[in-house]
């Protein structure tokens, strides 16, 4: 019997994905008036042996003649012995529903992923699996992913699925399967309040499912004071909870940081998880007021 991927979420998590939410669903290409650039850092479960570690860039903005967005990330994802590596590019189409308030936005992923595993590193109970006798394995394979997304100027709700395709990860060695990927199912939304003239509190909710999982959730909010300084906290089902910070300097760069609390068991292993998130928009306009729904870290 070969070594097989356990059917699980497949997909790194991010406590910080009101902050960048793009890489979550393609639908949310060029939502903004200009483009912006992001990186997220995820160092998962300090203090445990072949913890997760998560790197993404991403950069997306709007083609405003066309109604259209433009954009694409990649990121590299190592847990112990396996590591993936993906390039992605994006497409959304924005339709007006109400005027300037109301838009529908369609969205697509699609690029490559690298999955590599590492034999060595995998204490095997058969001894004639084929990844016993393997090295570093390689598998390149296409992958996609669709989305669609309704906001206005206070709201917004998305649904995502990546893994579209469902491909299989074959050894290259000997053509054994290990696994196949998995499509997952996102539900995005939220609503922001506005106080008065300097704060606004923002709750919102993300809703993952992939079989045959349970589904979790990632209930948060955030207190933001003149687009400047905000703070949150967030809880995931069955996992941790967060407390998130994060700075504005001239609404251009803009810098996050999220630290874990892990809520199981593993708790008693790891000393937290830590997040950081560095960005940058280009092309900013004056804003006199503020007519659209962004706060600083949209």
């Amino acid at each position: 019997q070969t070594c097989a991927l356990p059917i699980s979420q497949q997909l790194p998590q991010y406590s910080q994905y009101l902050i960048n939410d793009y890489v979550l669903n393609p639908g949310i290409t060029g939502n903004k008036e200009y483009f912006e650039a992001k990186t997220n850092h995820r160092f998962q479960w300090v203090g445990l042996t072949d913890a997760p570690r998560t790197f993404i860039l991403s950069m997306h903005g709007p083609i405003k003649a066309e109604n259209m967005g433009v954009g694409g990330y990649l990121f590299t994802d190592v847990t112990g012995p396996t590591s993936r590596v993906g390039v992605y590019g994006s497409y959304a189409y924005h339709i007006d529903l109400n005027g300037d308030d109301m838009k529908l936005s369609l969205g697509l992923f699609g690029g490559i992923m690298q999955y590599n595993i590492d034999g060595s590193k995998i204490t095997l109970v058969q001894k004639d699996d084929p990844l016993a006798k393997a090295g570093i394995e390689s598998i390149v394979i296409p992958d996609a992913g669709a989305g669609a997304y309704w906001y206005g100027e206070k709201y917004y709700l998305g649904v995502s699925v990546p893994q579209l395709l469902q491909n299989k990860l074959e050894l290259t060695g000997n053509g054994s399967e290990i696994g196949r990927l998995t499509s997952h199912y996102f539900v995005m939304g939220g609503y922001k309040f506005e106080l008065d003239s300097d704060f606004e509190v923002e709750p919102s909710f993300l809703m993952k499912y992939v079989a045959p999982v349970p589904v979790q959730f990632d209930l948060s909010a955030r207190v933001s004071y003149q687009r400047t300084f905000w703070v949150g906290g967030s809880y995931r089902t069955d996992d941790a909870m967060s407390v998130l910070i994060g700075y504005s300097m001239q609404d251009k760069l803009f810098f996050g940081y999220s630290y874990d609390v892990t809520t199981t068991d593993l708790k008693n292993y790891s000393s937290g998880t830590h997040e950081v998130m560095l960005g940058m928009r280009f092309n900013v306009k004056k804003e006199e007021p503020r007519e659209e729904s962004e706060t600083m870290f949209d």
